[in-house]
């Protein structure tokens, strides 16, 4: 079955401040690459997408200010709202849902994403969008390239799942509005305020999922190590770009 929708949203969390980036002078999404902070080259990506109508961001609340100042010195105009941040993701993610709420329909399909995540496509973006169309739901995925286990509390091992039918789930996670915020309050009136990602959350409410295929070098700027990665990456696309290759 294909669902109409009306819009197409982006709700972009930065509610943390990174404690794992071992910086004291800014929250991580607010360093910098090239003179732009990770969060507007993250934002961007929504900006340019033709098919993106709107973009909510729920943001740590001293940078608010900061951030509008960071809007505006990069010409982005489909920010509709910045909201305070939680205490959790989910919480801050919570906030965004309810932001675009205001705005928007609440049939328009929402793309919640990582503010911290700026080396997706184009073409990601547009999967999602396609795959929330016809599914309801789509979790941006990678393939595993190394075995993982599951363990136990007492790190024996529990099961070693095969490689071929697993997936690591990275963002944008994609719903229809109503349905993500239905279960984000109903996991609130049941005391769970730290889930660890919008599918997490939707599995829990047994609510189907289904999955689009991302790029591998779509990683999540929680430590050093990863933002020298994000850069490399990063230049060695602008040099692709010059050079033709």
């Amino acid at each position: 079955m294909t669902y109409l929708i009306t819009m197409n949203i982006a709700v972009i969390f930065a509610g943390g401040v990174g404690t794992r980036m071992n910086s004291t002078a800014k929250p991580k999404q607010f360093l910098e690459l090239h003179g732009k902070a990770i969060i507007i080259h993250t934002i961007e990506l929504f900006e340019r997408h033709p098919n993106i109508d709107g973009i909510i961001i729920s943001c740590v609340e001293d940078w608010i200010e900061y951030l509008k100042e960071l809007l505006h010195r990069f010409h982005i105009n489909k920010v509709v709202d910045i909201v305070s941040g939680g205490e959790t993701g989910q919480l801050s993610i919570y906030n965004g849902l309810v932001a675009a709420e205001r705005h928007f329909p609440n049939d328009s399909i929402v793309l919640i994403h990582d503010g911290v995540r700026p080396l997706i496509k184009e073409q990601t973006i547009t999967d999602n969008i396609e795959q929330v169309i016809k599914c309801r739901s789509a979790i941006t995925t990678a393939p595993t390239v190394e075995t993982f286990v599951v363990v136990d509390d007492n790190f024996s091992v529990v099961e070693i799942p095969k490689r071929s039918s697993s997936k690591l789930a990275k963002a944008p996670q994609s719903f229809i509005l109503s349905d993500i915020l239905t279960v984000h309050k109903q996991a609130q009136e049941d005391k769970i305020i730290d889930s660890i990602d919008s599918c997490t959350l939707m599995n829990l409410y047994n609510k189907p999922l289904t999955l689009i295929e991302g790029p591998v070098e779509n990683i999540k700027i929680t430590t050093p190590t990863n933002f020298y990665v994000f850069r490399a990456i990063f230049e060695a696309r602008e040099n692709n770009q010059i050079l033709g290759i």
